[in-house]
């Protein structure tokens, strides 16, 4: 898309981080879990640590539950979740990511969608992927399509969750995500 594989800056030395893998299905496991399959080699075969994987089914309290002891484990940095996007009344992965955000990443759904759309044109509207951060670990709620999963990585994600890639990326700025707001300033 970017070419941001041309933004790697070489003289950065990489830093692996520890990334979760959540599949949300009411009709998959983990023996059939393709996305969560693609997603897990692609994290891996860019070099960082797969900190844990998990399948959880498509109810609020199950997401919010997994995504709280992750976000409170200190061995886990990011979580990429696959599934439950969509529109459908089960469809929840949104509510739950954003009721355990500190801060939303506009940003994120919005270049998927983009990326979306060079591919699968306008039926991208109906991608309700999101990302954010809660008290310091980054979190992304990814479709659950396998093409979906590998444009959020292969366009998205690999290059942000690398520290390498210029002018700036979320791995540099992770040791300031836990910082106080000065209430005066605002």
């Amino acid at each position: 898309m970017t070419g941001d594989n041309k933004r790697i800056d070489d003289t950065v030395p990489f830093v692996a981080v520890n990334i979760a893998i959540l599949t949300v299905s009411d009709s998959r496991s983990l023996a059939n879990d393709k996305s969560g399959d693609l997603l897990a080699a692609r994290v891996q075969g860019d070099g960082h640590h797969l900190a844990d994987r998990a399948l959880v089914t498509d109810d609020f309290a199950a997401i919010t539950s997994q995504l709280t002891q992750w976000i409170a484990a200190p061995d886990i940095d990011v979580v990429i979740s696959t599934g439950g996007t969509g529109l459908t009344g089960r469809d929840g992965t949104p509510e739950a990511f954003r009721a355990v955000f500190d801060k939303e990443i506009e940003g994120f759904g919005e270049i998927f969608r983009l990326v979306s759309f060079d591919k699968i044109g306008t039926s991208t509207i109906q991608s309700r992927a999101v990302g954010g951060v809660a008290k310091g670990t980054y979190l992304f709620a990814l479709p659950g399509s396998s093409s979906a999963c590998r444009d959020g990585w292969d366009e998205i994600l690999r290059y942000q969750l690398d520290i390498r890639h210029k002018p700036c990326n979320f791995v540099e700025i992770m040791p300031r995500l836990c910082e106080a707001v000065d209430q005066r300033r605002a």
